[in-house]
C-alpha cells in the first residue's frame, strides 16, 4: 500500500455485470442493452473466479463491488451463487463491505427484502437527477418518482450503507435545479454522495447526438460552476470531499473505491474488468460471447501490462492528488527516489504559486480552485521515462 495510514485496506474484488435495460446516452462502459445470456454469464463468472483464485495471493478481501452495466438485473439466486463461490475461493473478511449498484426502476420492497438475504450490505443507487427532463436527456430508464421512491424504500428495508449518484453539467440542469437535487439529497440523510460532471466520451450516443445537433452540447462553464456549488454545499453540511467525485461524512467512505485511490490490490471479474496486484495491470476481454467461451478455459484476460517505476509514480500522483489524503513527497522519495521527489515538487511549485495546490508538511493537496483542473495538474507532475 502506498499510504501507510490505510493499511486496513488490503484487497478487493470487482465484478462487472454488463447487462442493461437500455444504454444511457453518456455511457462508455462495456454494457449491452439486452439480458440475453444472463444465466450463462453467471456460470462463466464462477469459472473465471476458480481460474483466477490465486491472483490476490491469499490477501484478505475486505471489499466486493458489483458494478456495471446494471447489477440489479442479476437474479438474487445468482447473487447467492456468486457469494458462495467467492467465500469458497477467497479469504473474505467476516464484515466485508459488499456494494451493489442498482437502478431505481429495479428497486421494490420485495426485491430489497430478497437482497437483504444475500451478502450485499451497501447499495449504490444511480439516481443522476430528480428531474424528468434531465433523465430524458441522459436516456435513463427511471423517472423522477421512481428516483425518490427508491431511496425511501432502500432506507425502509434497513440498508444503512447507502450512496447515490448525481450528475451535474447536464444542459437541462439549471443551477436552481442542481440546488434542489442537492437539497433532496441532504433531506434523505444519506451519508455518502458520488457526483460526476457530465462528459461527452467519444463513440457514445451522446457524442453522436450532439454532433448531429439533436441534443444541446455540454457547457464546461456550467459544469465548473455547478461543481463549485457542490463543493461549497457539501462542505457546509459537514461532508468530507475525500475524492474529486466523492463526499461522505467521516466513517462512511467507500472502502472499495478507496482501494483504487490508495494503491491497493484488486481482482476484476467479468468482461472488460481491470485487475491490479502491485506489479501489473490486466484487462479482461470486452466481448460477452468471447468472455463466456474463454472463462475458466483459456482465461478471460485480454492484455497484461507490467508497470515501470515511472508508471507507478505517475499513477500514485494521479490517484493521491484526487483525494483528501494528498500526495506525499516523503513517500515519493522513499519509494521512487530523490530525483522523482525533486521533479514532483519543482513541477508543483507553479501550481502552488497559482493557489491551485497547497502544502501541509510533506504533502501536496489540491485547493478548491485546483480541483477544477485536477487531471491537468496531475499530468503536469508526471515523470517521463526519458527524463
Amino acid at each position: 500500500m502506498f499510504n501507510r495510514q490505510f493499511k486496513f485496506i488490503v484487497a478487493g474484488i470487482y465484478i462487472h455485470i454488463p447487462f442493461c435495460r437500455q444504454k444511457c446516452h453518456y455511457c462508455n462502459f462495456f454494457s449491452l442493452a439486452s439480458q440475453k445470456n444472463l444465466s450463462t454469464f453467471t456460470d462463466a463468472l464462477l469459472l473465471e473466479m476458480a481460474a483466477r483464485k490465486d491472483y490476490l495471493s491469499g490477501e484478505t478481501v475486505k471489499t466486493i463491488y458489483l458494478g456495471g452495466g446494471t447489477p440489479s438485473l442479476l437474479p438474487v439466486e445468482d447473487l447467492k451463487r456468486i457469494a458462495e463461490k467467492i467465500h469458497q475461493l477467497f479469504n473474505v473478511e467476516e464484515n466485508a463491505e459488499v456494494t451493489l449498484e442498482a437502478n431505481p426502476d429495479d428497486i421494490s420492497p420485495d426485491y430489497l427484502q430478497q437482497l437483504k438475504a444475500t451478502f450485499v450490505n451497501r447499495l449504490s443507487i444511480g439516481i443522476q437527477s430528480f428531474f424528468a427532463d434531465d433523465l430524458h436527456y441522459l436516456n435513463r430508464v427511471h423517472d423522477e418518482n421512481q428516483a425518490q421512491r427508491a431511496v425511501k424504500e432502500a432506507q425502509d428495508a434497513g440498508f444503512e450503507k447507502l450512496t447515490i449518484d448525481l450528475i451535474y453539467g447536464i444542459p437541462t440542469l439549471t443551477d436552481e435545479k442542481w440546488e434542489k437535487n442537492l437539497n433532496y439529497f441532504f433531506e434523505t440523510g444519506i451519508q455518502h454522495l458520488s457526483a460526476y460532471a457530465l462528459t461527452v466520451e467519444p463513440r457514445t450516443a451522446l457524442a453522436h447526438l450532439i454532433g448531429k445537433g439533436k441534443l444541446t452540447a455540454v457547457d464546461e462553464f456550467q459544469s465548473a460552476r455547478q461543481f463549485e456549488m457542490l463543493i461549497q454545499r457539501m462542505e457546509n453540511e459537514g461532508f468530507v470531499h475525500y475524492e474529486i467525485s466523492n463526499f461522505a461524512h467521516p466513517g462512511h467512505y467507500s472502502k472499495h473505491n478507496s482501494i483504487y485511490w490508495l494503491g491497493g490490490h484488486y481482482l476484476g471479474l467479468g468482461p472488460s474488468a481491470h485487475s491490479y496486484n502491485g506489479l501489473s495491470r490486466q484487462w479482461n476481454v470486452s466481448n460477452l460471447a468471447q468472455y463466456i467461451r474463454q472463462a475458466g478455459v483459456e482465461g478471460s484476460v485480454d492484455e497484461i501490462e507490467i508497470l515501470t517505476k515511472a508508471q507507478h509514480y505517475n499513477e500514485y500522483v494521479m490517484t493521491s492528488l484526487r483525494t483528501s489524503w494528498g500526495c506525499d513527497l516523503e513517500h515519493i522519495e522513499n519509494v521512487f527516489g530523490k530525483i522523482m521527489k525533486a521533479h514532483c515538487f519543482n513541477e508543483a511549485s507553479k501550481f502552488i504559486a497559482m493557489q491551485q495546490l497547497r502544502t501541509e508538511g510533506s504533502r501536496l493537496f489540491l485547493t478548491n480552485k485546483g480541483k477544477l483542473y485536477a487531471d491537468g495538474i496531475a499530468a503536469s507532475l508526471f515523470f517521463e521515462e526519458n527524463l
